[in-house]
């Protein structure tokens, strides 16, 4: 992986101009660039396809934003796990075209890049680092079992008191889920739902 030490040069997977489906933006107009590479094995994860980096093209900063319409000013950085790589030199292109650039991430591994969002998903197998927490803007926990509920409320304890909480039900188990979710967010109102909605409504 030494052509990725720069930064300059990233694996990706796809990058696509969608709506946001997930957490406090959903519903906006968005750019997706999906990096390739990730070790934290979800094992319910939805893009197992992205977590080998080799799969995909190496492909220079400018070729990723090149394509991105000027009049779309949400840009969302997600994987695989993007924090894999040296992020800098792309939020520092994508900013100097007036983009607002968003992360998503399991925060497991050093953070690099400029963010305007910061959303943190934290996963069990893998613990984020300090610098994730003090950084979330949101923390996106996702439900598939009863446990997870009690592993929100810890993760809740290390971000900052203005974090936004959400919690989101694996998709296989939204059903099952889902009236806990609810019940939950009843009794602890510092918690809000989100849903896929890119999934309800079949987009990309």
């Amino acid at each position: 992986m030494d052509s990725y030490k720069t930064g300059k040069t990233l694996p990706l997977m796809e990058a696509f101009q969608t709506v946001q489906g997930e957490g406090y933006h959903q519903g906006k107009a968005a750019y997706f660039i999906r990096l390739g590479g990730c070790d934290v094995g979800c094992h319910w994860c939805d893009v197992k396809e992205s977590w080998d980096a080799s799969e995909h093209q190496p492909t220079s900063i400018q070729q990723i934003i090149n394509p991105i319409p000027n009049k779309l000013k949400m840009v969302v950085v997600t994987g695989g796990e993007p924090l894999m790589w040296d992020l800098n030199p792309l939020t520092k292109a994508l900013k100097s075209r007036g983009k607002r650039v968003h992360l998503e991430t399991s925060g497991a591994y050093p953070v690099s890049g400029s963010w305007d969002w910061f959303c943190l998903s934290p996963k069990k197998r893998k613990s984020p680092v300090t610098k994730a927490y003090e950084l979330a803007d949101e923390l996106k926990v996702v439900i598939y079992n009863q446990s997870d509920f009690q592993f929100a409320i810890e993760q809740s304890r290390k971000v900052f008191s203005g974090c936004l909480l959400f919690l989101q039900p694996e998709w296989s188990k939204k059903n099952q889920m889902m009236p806990m979710i609810v019940d939950f967010v009843k009794k602890n109102p510092q918690w809000m739902v989100s849903l896929q909605i890119h999934k309800y409504l079949e987009i990309p």
